[in-house]
C-alpha cells in the first residue's frame, strides 16, 4: 500500500494576537549591527491594509454614511431569500461591482454575507460535509497555502472535516475539500485545483483576484467563491465577506452556519460597504477617481521600489510574473501581489527569525508548509512604513554583502545570530 507524505507547519500554542510576535531580546550594545536594530519595529506579518486610507481620505463624504438611533434594529431584512440577514443594497452592490470588473460570475448565484470571509470558510466546510460520516472529510491545499488555514480548520476538533495537509502530496483515496486560492497567498501566483478526483469538493479563495493585485483574465465560475471587503476595498475593520455560491441547498447550510454563529452580521457594517463598493463601481471608469486605478498605481509602485533593492544584492530574491491582458484595464500588466515572498539565497536556516532580529516581523514559510528560507512579507502597510522597511532591508543587504568595519563576514554573522 502506498503510504503519503504530509508536510505538516509547525504548530504554535494558542497565544495572544500581541505575544504571538514579540521580538527577541536586544543586541549589546557591542554587537556588530545594534545600529540596524535600534529603530522601531516594523510589523509585515498581516495583511491590514492601511496603505490605501489616502485615497479614502481623499473621498471625502462620497461614501460617508449616516444612521439614525432606530435604524437597522432587527435581525431580520428579508425573509424571503436564502441569506436572510444579508441587506438588499448590499446584494445589489456586490453583483454590480462583480460585473463592471469582471472578475466573478453572479448571475443566477447566491450571494451570502459573512463576518469577513473567514466565517465564510468556516460555513463552507460546514456545508460541504454535513450530515457527516463516519470519518473527518480531509481538507488540503497546495504548499504554500494560507498560513491560517490548517490551525482555522482543526480549530474546533469538528467530527466533520480535519486538516490533511499539502494538496501536491495527497493520495487518500478518501473524499476531500480542496482549497484554491487565486491569486494564491503568500506567493501570488496563480493556480487551479491539484487533486483532480470525482470525489473531491472545492472552495476557492479570491480574496486577491481584484485589478490592483493581478491581471482580470476571465470571470471566475466555481461552486463556491469567497470575497473580502478587507483585501478588495481595504476595509478591514468594518469585517465584511461575501461568497457567491452556485447550489441553493449549499447556499442554505452555509447560511444556516452564519445563524447559528453569530445570528447574522451587522447591518451597519452591510450598510457602510454597501455605500464604498457602489461608489466603486460608478467611479470605475473615471480618471484618477477609481479606486481600482489608484490600487494599481500604488502597488506597482512598491513592487519596483522592493525589486530595486532586492536587486541590489544577491542575499534575497522575490518570485517572477508574467505580464498577461487585463480585461478590466485594457492592458498587458504583472501581478502585484498583497504580499512579497522573499527567500534568502545564502545559508540562513530560518528566514523569520533572522529579519525579526533586524525588527523586521514577517511570516515564516513554514507557516504555509514550505521552506523556513521564505517569509511572507506585506506590501499593503502605510507609506512610512513600507518605505523603512526598504530602508533597513537595504542596509541588512549591504552589511552582510560587503561586511562591517570589523571585518565580519556573512557566515560568521549568520552564526553569531541564527544559531
Amino acid at each position: 500500500m502506498a503510504t503519503m507524505t504530509v508536510k505538516m507547519p509547525r504548530e504554535e500554542p494558542a497565544v495572544s494576537y500581541a505575544s504571538r510576535y514579540s521580538l527577541p531580546a536586544e543586541p549589546k550594545d557591542n554587537d556588530t549591527n545594534s545600529n540596524l536594530c535600534s529603530g522601531p519595529v516594523i510589523l509585515l506579518s498581516h495583511g491590514d491594509p492601511t496603505g490605501f486610507k489616502p485615497f479614502w481620505r481623499s473621498v471625502g463624504d462620497k461614501c460617508k454614511v449616516t444612521i439614525d438611533s432606530c435604524d437597522f434594529m432587527s435581525y431580520l431584512t428579508d425573509t424571503g431569500t436564502v441569506c436572510w440577514f444579508l441587506e438588499k443594497e448590499l446584494e445589489e452592490a456586490i453583483r454590480q461591482l462583480h460585473r463592471t470588473v469582471g472578475n466573478a460570475v453572479t448571475d443566477d448565484r447566491h450571494i451570502l454575507v459573512g463576518t469577513g470571509s473567514t466565517q465564510l470558510y468556516h460555513a463552507a466546510l460546514y456545508a460541504l460535509t454535513s450530515p457527516g460520516g463516519p470519518e473527518p472529510v480531509n481538507v488540503v491545499s497546495a504548499v504554500p497555502y494560507y498560513s491560517s488555514y490548517p490551525e482555522e480548520t482543526n480549530f474546533l476538533c469538528s467530527a466533520l472535516y480535519k486538516w490533511a495537509g499539502d494538496a501536491y502530496t495527497f493520495d487518500k483515496k478518501e473524499p476531500y475539500i480542496e482549497l484554491v486560492t487565486m491569486p494564491n497567498n503568500p506567493d501570488g501566483q496563480v493556480r487551479g485545483p491539484m487533486v483532480n478526483r470525482n470525489d473531491g469538493k472545492l472552495i476557492h479563495d479570491l480574496a486577491y483576484y481584484w485589478p490592483q493585485y493581478t491581471p482580470i483574465t476571465a470571470q471566475a465560475d466555481y461552486d463556491i467563491m469567497l470575497f473580502t471587503f478587507s483585501k478588495s476595498m481595504g476595509h478591514a475593520g468594518s469585517r465584511i465577506g461575501w461568497a457567491v455560491v452556485k447550489d441553493k441547498d449549499v447556499a442554505i447550510k452555509m447560511t444556516k452556519y452564519i445563524e447559528l454563529n453569530s445570528i447574522g452580521v451587522s447591518r451597519e457594517s452591510q450598510h457602510r460597504a454597501a455605500k464604498i463598493l457602489g461608489a466603486v463601481s460608478d467611479s470605475s471608469q473615471c480618471i484618477g477617481a477609481n479606486f481600482f486605478q489608484y490600487g494599481k498605481s500604488l502597488m506597482a509602485e512598491r513592487w519596483t521600489k522592493i525589486r530595486e533593492v532586492i536587486s541590489r544584492s544577491r542575499l534575497f530574491s522575490l518570485p517572477k510574473y508574467m505580464e498577461e491582458y487585463c480585461q478590466f484595464s485594457g492592458e498587458e500588466t504583472e501581478p502585484h501581489p498583497a504580499f512579497a515572498w522573499l527567500k534568502c539565497n545564502n545559508d540562513i536556516e530560518d528566514l523569520e527569525i533572522f529579519l525579526r532580529r533586524y525588527k523586521i516581523m514577517g511570516r515564516g514559510g513554514s507557516l504555509f508548509g514550505s521552506d523556513p528560507k521564505h517569509v511572507r512579507v506585506s506590501m499593503l502597510g502605510d507609506e512610512e512604513t513600507f518605505n523603512l522597511f526598504l530602508e533597513r532591508l537595504s542596509s541588512i543587504q549591504d552589511t552582510i554583502t560587503n561586511s562591517n568595519g570589523n571585518g565580519i563576514k556573512f557566515d560568521e554573522l549568520e552564526r553569531k545570530q541564527i544559531r
